[in-house]
């Protein structure tokens, strides 16, 4: 069970994403927002895997985390293609603090991302004169979103980041696909 578990590592942390995802800890919150937990398993598989499969993985994670929610109308998965391509981007540096700390900024940078493309498309889809104001305090929200996903990103990206590599995974989804 144990060689179950290193070998699927990848797999299994990536089935806990819609879980948490749908979960929502309340403990977790921040003015009842929570941090944008897919980008903590994106950015550490990402930087080891590289950019392309960040890209399809982007996409795959979109689609999942679509299927899940109830709202239909809008989407994640641009947001979280474009974040998987930057993140596939980036070089896995030391385990020195500053690199633990890098993860936070990085997954800010890419939380403010994923909320603002989600926010313009709402913001384009329901854009009225009348309403326009409506959709600002939304902007309170991504701000505490990439707050949070910035708090949690050092701790659970670098641990994420040494199982994943500890495990030697490197493409091992998309070999599992091709069987």
């Amino acid at each position: 069970m144990n060689k179950f578990s290193t070998k699927k590592l990848s797999i299994i942390c990536f089935i806990f994403i819609p879980i948490i995802f749908l979960w929502h800890p309340n403990w977790l919150g921040f003015l009842g927002i929570q941090p944008y937990w897919p980008l903590f398993w994106l950015l550490p598989w990402s930087m080891i895997n590289g950019s392309i499969n960040g890209l399809i993985f982007g996409l795959f994670l979109g689609l999942v985390l679509d299927s899940v929610t109830l709202d239909s109308s809008f989407t994640q998965i641009p947001g979280l293609i474009l974040c998987g391509i930057w993140f596939g981007r980036i070089k896995i540096q030391s385990d020195s603090l500053v690199g633990h700390l890098r993860y936070g900024l990085i997954c800010s940078f890419g939380s403010f991302l994923c909320g603002m493309l989600y926010f313009l498309q709402i913001l384009v889809a329901n854009f009225s004169d009348s309403t326009f104001l409506l959709f600002i305090p939304s902007v309170q929200n991504i701000l505490a979103d990439v707050f949070l996903t910035g708090f949690f990103a050092p701790l659970i990206c670098s641990q994420l980041l040494r199982l994943l590599k500890s495990s030697g995974e490197k493409g091992a989804i998309i070999n599992l696909a091709k069987k």
